[in-house]
């Protein structure tokens, strides 16, 4: 790699750092240094070239258990598992996207998803529940991050269906995003499954709040399709959303009309590069787009004349030019950067990430999976208090599912390794290591790294040296 590359992005990082604005990963697709080499997967397969070396069974300080395979000097706990009660019934299964809402003190909140498509019956209280059938919802917590401990579970959303990932918001609240729709009209599910049962239409985003007593606000301008993931710009208050559709799958951008109250309304819109309508596969790392935004006139239009429901959002933005990603889903912002996955995208199909950024309008890709051993399916992600990323995998190999890091010039590293094999106890016996890792996010004091393993279903929250490293 090029030295005025890295001096590059090591003066940019050390300046953006003093700001407040943190772009963390100066590849150079942030930088568009013309002429200079940008490291490619290929250039990245040694899984510890620039981590914290090689993984070993650790055991859970909580149950004893060897869940996980970490470096040595990293220790966790376990929290919050499937069955255990909480104020407003027990915890469900299918742990999925989280994220810190607020903190005061030692003491922080986070809000976890739970990826429930049954209707056995809604979480919480009745004025917390948006159709009382459906299982799905959200979980809230408090973590202490002195003594490492977890508590106050409660019910903070319910009667929603497949709540996949989602975003914090600057309010302090969560936005929770249902990756499954529901025709209350034809009473089939988006799998072509009969829901007799079911009331309300699905597919939504909801606003959720931290304390269990304030209702969730069902936000309908956001639009009824395979929602994924949602962030929200600091500076404009503008919403970005990521679609994990099975065909080409929409990134979107919301404008409210009051950053402060979302469900006010406002206006979606799909992005657009032009002469490239699908991004799917055909484009090298380190290509920049200029983007544009096109409209989407009927947000809550779930089905079309022919074809899938939950397509029609993003059929109206594909007729007008919008452009096309293979399965979106995690999706993160960092200063004036957001990074998103598209699950299986890329020439080899098993993973891309991109990086959108707001204030220049547009759109780079920052890496494509060329080997399983760099990154396979990869899906949440975040950015790490000292600027590396970290994205967990949710792929189909018969390897466990791993947490993994990428550095500033690019190479990935395995840190963290599913290891989950129960034989009765917590109530659950099975292999789970091939179960994906969800939810990964760090405390606001960069101690503490929280991740969900979402069977059985359980959280996590890992300590250790992280100076030793890009984490």
């Amino acid at each position: 790699m090029h030295r005025e590359l890295r001096d590059a992005r090591r003066n940019f990082l050390r300046h953006s750092a003093g700001l407040g604005l943190g772009v963390s990963l100066p590849f150079a697709t942030l930088f568009g240094l013309a002429g200079c080499r940008t490291r490619s997967p290929q250039d990245a397969v040694n899984a510890n070239a620039s981590g914290y070396g090689p993984l070993h069974a650790t055991l859970d300080e909580t149950t004893g258990l060897a869940l996980l395979r970490l470096p040595e000097g990293f220790r966790y706990r376990s929290f919050g598992w499937t069955g255990e009660s909480m104020h407003g019934g027990v915890i469900p299964f299918a742990h999925d996207g989280m994220g810190v809402v607020s903190h005061v003190g030692t003491v922080c909140t986070l809000i976890r998803n739970h990826e429930v498509i049954r209707s056995t019956g809604a979480i919480g209280d009745v004025s917390l529940q948006y159709d009382a059938p459906a299982a799905g919802g959200c979980v809230a917590f408090d973590f202490d991050t002195e003594h490492g401990e977890a508590s106050g579970f409660r019910a903070v959303l319910g009667g929603t269906l497949q709540n996949c990932a989602g975003g914090t918001t600057p309010r302090g609240s969560w936005l929770s995003c249902e990756e499954m729709t529901f025709d209350p009209v034809t009473g089939i599910d988006d799998r072509g499954a009969p829901r007799p049962e079911l009331q309300q239409p699905h597919g939504y985003v909801f606003e959720v709040y931290s304390d269990g007593h304030r209702a969730p606000e069902r936000i309908r301008s956001m639009g009824l399709f395979k929602h994924e993931a949602a962030v929200t710009d600091p500076v404009t208050g503008n919403v970005y959303l990521t679609e994990d559709g099975r065909g080409m799958s929409g990134f979107y951008r919301y404008e409210p009309l009051d950053r402060h109250r979302l469900s006010a309304g406002g206006a979606l819109q799909m992005l657009a590069v032009k002469g490239r309508p699908d991004l799917r596969t055909g484009v090298r790392v380190g290509m920049r787009f200029d983007v544009r935004w096109v409209p989407i006139a009927k947000p809550e239009q779930l089905n079309l004349d022919a074809g899938l429901q939950g397509a029609a959002v993003s059929a109206q933005g594909l007729a007008l030019a919008a452009s096309g990603f293979a399965r979106l889903e995690g999706c993160y912002v960092h200063g004036d950067t957001i990074f998103f996955t598209a699950t299986s995208g890329g020439d080899f199909g098993h993973g891309q990430i991109w990086v959108y950024r707001p204030r220049e309008e547009t759109l780079s890709l920052l890496f494509e999976a060329k080997t399983l051993e760099a990154l396979d399916y990869p899906d949440n992600l975040c950015v790490s208090p000292r600027g590396a990323l970290l994205i967990n995998e949710d792929n189909d190999r018969s390897n466990p599912q791993r947490m993994v890091g990428m550095d500033m010039d690019g190479q990935c590293f395995t840190f963290a390794e599913s290891n989950v094999i129960l034989n009765g106890e917590r109530g659950f016996t099975g292999d789970y290591r091939y179960e994906e890792w969800c939810g990964v996010c760090f405390s606001p004091d960069g101690r503490w790294l929280f991740a969900n393993c979402y069977a059985p279903g359980f959280t996590v929250a890992i300590t250790g040296p992280w100076e030793r490293g890009p984490l």
